[in-house]
């Protein structure tokens, strides 16, 4: 079993830039889902059949997961968290197909989705509660738990790159060990296996990227209240 079967390599190079198998993958599958949107946008019927019926029960389900946990905010937040499940559940499932592997699979990827969750988290706290609310939050209760706070917000974005990454890559192998010892018949039955994995791993990942959005908006607008309640 080849090293590069495993872990992302490069595939060519422009000027300084080494353009890698997890770029191209990425590319492909934002490719491939821009284009179903697109023709299942053109497509669209008053009864549907099955394609739409089951792209309507997906995005119905990632609304009412959403609404569960941000009633107020859905509208503002459920772009980014539907674009980031849809995603990352492509993304997970893509190694599936013969020749091509899971970006998520690869550090790189998994730390720029942790990034993009990280910055997003600030930019909803910052539109909604506005600069200087949300700021107040990290000298609260009081100024000595400002670094504590800071660790927190880098850990757990640590935290959601190497969780992600390290499952993906876990089944990654299990899936190659299993062909290169059993042939490609017997490792069908544990596939399914990589399949659910896949979708569990994309879920946690979305939910938590929901939960930390949330608690941004909503402990500092909670903070005026209840000091106004208090006073």
């Amino acid at each position: 079993m080849e090293q590069e079967q495993i872990f992302a390599h490069a595939l060519f190079q422009v000027g300084p830039v080494v353009i890698r198998d997890t770029v191209v993958t990425t590319w492909v599958v934002m490719l491939g889902l821009w284009l179903g949107a697109w023709l299942l946008g053109r497509r669209l019927r008053a009864e549907p059949g099955l394609v739409q019926t089951a792209a309507e029960g997906g995005v119905v389900a990632i609304e009412d997961a959403v609404r569960q946990v941000l009633p107020h905010q859905m509208d503002r937040v459920l772009p980014f968290v539907m674009t980031l499940w849809i995603f990352l559940v492509v993304a997970n499932l893509v190694g599936l197909v013969p020749g091509l592997h899971s970006p998520t699979r690869d550090p790189s990827a998994t730390a720029a989705l942790a990034v993009a969750v990280f910055l997003s988290v600030h930019w909803f706290g910052i539109r909604i509660q506005g600069l200087r609310a949300y700021l107040a939050h990290y000298l609260a209760p009081t100024p000595i738990l400002l670094p504590f706070h800071i660790i927190g917000e880098i850990t757990r974005t640590l935290a959601l790159a190497v969780r992600l990454f390290g499952n993906m890559m876990s089944l990654e192998l299990v899936a190659l060990l299993l062909v290169w010892v059993a042939g490609l018949l017997v490792p069908i039955p544990i596939l399914m296996l990589h399949v659910v994995e896949a979708l569990v791993q994309a879920y946690i990942f979305g939910m938590l990227a929901l939960i930390y959005i949330a608690s941004a908006i909503q402990t500092r607008a909670t903070a005026p209240a209840q000091a106004s309640d208090s006073g």
